[in-house]
C-alpha cells in the first residue's frame, strides 16, 4: 500500500484552498454585522425637559416684577448690608477657628486612654450635639441671670477678683461662645475621624525613631489626617456661615437681621430676600475655593501629578488660542518647483 496523499485523506467534497468558491463567513463573525450606535432617548428627552425648566426659570427672574431687580442693586451693596456681612464674616471666622481648636482638643480626650478624659469628651460631645443652637444662643444671651458675677479664686473657697456678667460678655460675645462651643462638638468627631484614618504603623514607626509624642501628633499624624478632615470640615464651615443667620434672635446685626430689618420698613421682602441670598452664594462660593485649594494643597503626598486647577487650564486654553492665531497669521511661503533653478 502506497504512502497517503493529502487527497486521500480530505473528505469526500471538501475543496482545496484556491481550488474552489469561497466559504459562507461563519455566523460568528462580526464582519459582515451592522454596528448601530445606541439612541438613548429617555436621555435625550430628560436634557430636553431640565433645559426648558431651567430656561423658564431664567425668564422669570428677568421678566417676573416682584423680584424687583432696581430694589435689589440699590440695597446689594449698600453700607449698611456690607457692614452686616462683615458681621457675618467675623462670626463665622471666631467660630471656626475657636470652635476647632476645642474641637481637636476634645477629639485627643476621646482618643486618649484615660477614661475620665473620654467621659468628659463624650459628655461634651453628646450635650452639645443634643441641644439646638438657638437654644444655646438664648441661654448665653440671658447667663447673667444665671451668674451676676464672674469671679477667680480658690475653688469652693474665697473669691479674690470678680466682674458683672454683663460687662465681660456683650451680645457679641455670648454669640461668639454659643457658636463657638456648638461647632466644637462637631468639629472634634471630625478631627477623631481624621486621625482614626491615619495608619498606626506611621505611629510605630515615629515612636520607634524616638520623636516625641506632640510632634509626632503635630508632623505626622495630623499631616496624614487632613486629608480626610478637610472635606468635611470645609462644609461644616460653610454650614456655620449660614447658621449665623441664627443669632438674629440676639438682635445682632448680621446679614440676615439686617435684610430683616430693612424690609420691616419698606415692606419690600422679595428683593431684600434676594440680596441677602446673593451675598450667601458669594461668601459660601469664595468658602468653596479656598477648600480646593487648601485640599490640593495636603494631597501632595498622595498625588503626586494633581490634575490642573481651572486658572491653569484656563491659562492653557488661551495659550492654545494665541499659538493658533500667530499660526494662521503667519505667511505662506510656497515651495519651489523641482524645474526652478538658478
Amino acid at each position: 500500500m502506497g504512502p497517503i496523499t493529502d487527497s486521500a485523506a480530505a473528505p469526500p467534497g471538501a475543496a482545496f484552498p484556491g481550488t474552489g468558491p469561497e466559504a459562507p463567513p461563519a455566523p460568528d463573525d462580526p464582519a459582515p454585522l451592522r454596528v448601530v450606535p445606541a439612541r438613548h432617548y429617555a436621555r435625550w428627552v430628560a436634557a430636553v425637559a431640565v433645559v426648558v425648566l431651567v430656561t423658564q426659570f431664567v425668564h422669570g427672574l428677568a421678566t417676573n416684577p416682584v423680584w424687583e431687580w432696581g430694589v435689589f442693586s440699590e440695597y446689594v451693596l449698600s453700607e449698611t448690608i456690607v457692614q452686616a456681612v462683615w458681621v457675618t464674616l467675623q462670626l463665622t471666622a471666631y467660630a471656626t477657628v475657636l470652635g476647632f481648636l476645642l474641637g481637636t482638643v476634645l477629639a485627643f480626650m476621646r482618643l486618649s486612654r484615660s477614661p475620665v478624659l473620654q467621659t468628659v469628651a463624650w459628655t461634651y460631645i453628646w450635650i452639645f450635639r443634643s441641644i439646638p443652637m438657638i437654644v444655646q444662643l438664648v441661654f448665653w444671651f440671658n447667663l447673667s441671670a444665671l451668674y451676676e458675677r464672674l469671679g477667680v479664686g480658690i475653688p469652693f473657697g474665697p473669691v479674690f477678683w470678680s466682674v458683672d456678667s454683663n460687662s465681660v460678655i456683650g451680645t457679641m460675645g455670648a454669640a461668639v461662645i454659643g457658636l463657638t462651643l456648638h461647632q466644637a462638638a462637631y468639629a472634634a468627631e471630625i478631627v477623631r475621624g481624621g486621625v482614626l484614618a491615619v495608619d498606626q504603623g506611621q505611629l510605630e514607626a515615629a515612636a520607634a525613631l524616638g520623636i516625641p509624642r506632640l510632634r509626632q501628633i503635630r508632623r505626622i499624624v495630623l499631616a496624614q489626617a487632613m486629608r480626610a478632615i478637610l472635606p468635611t470640615a470645609g462644609n461644616e464651615i460653610i454650614g456655620l456661615l449660614k447658621g449665623t443667620s441664627v443669632v438674629y434672635v440676639m438682635s445682632i446685626g448680621e446679614l440676615f437681621y439686617q435684610a430683616q430689618v430693612i424690609y420691616g420698613r419698606n415692606g419690600r421682602v422679595i428683593p431684600l430676600l434676594l440680596v441677602a441670598t446673593a451675598w450667601y452664594v458669594v461668601l459660601t462660593s469664595l468658602l468653596s475655593v479656598a477648600q480646593y485649594y487648601v485640599e490640593r494643597h495636603y494631597a501632595r503626598g498622595a498625588d503626586r501629578t494633581p490634575p490642573p486647577t481651572p486658572i491653569q487650564r484656563a491659562r492653557h486654553f488661551l495659550r492654545t488660542l494665541r499659538s493658533a492665531a500667530a499660526q494662521r497669521n503667519q505667511p505662506v511661503i510656497p515651495l519651489k518647483s523641482s524645474g526652478d533653478s538658478r
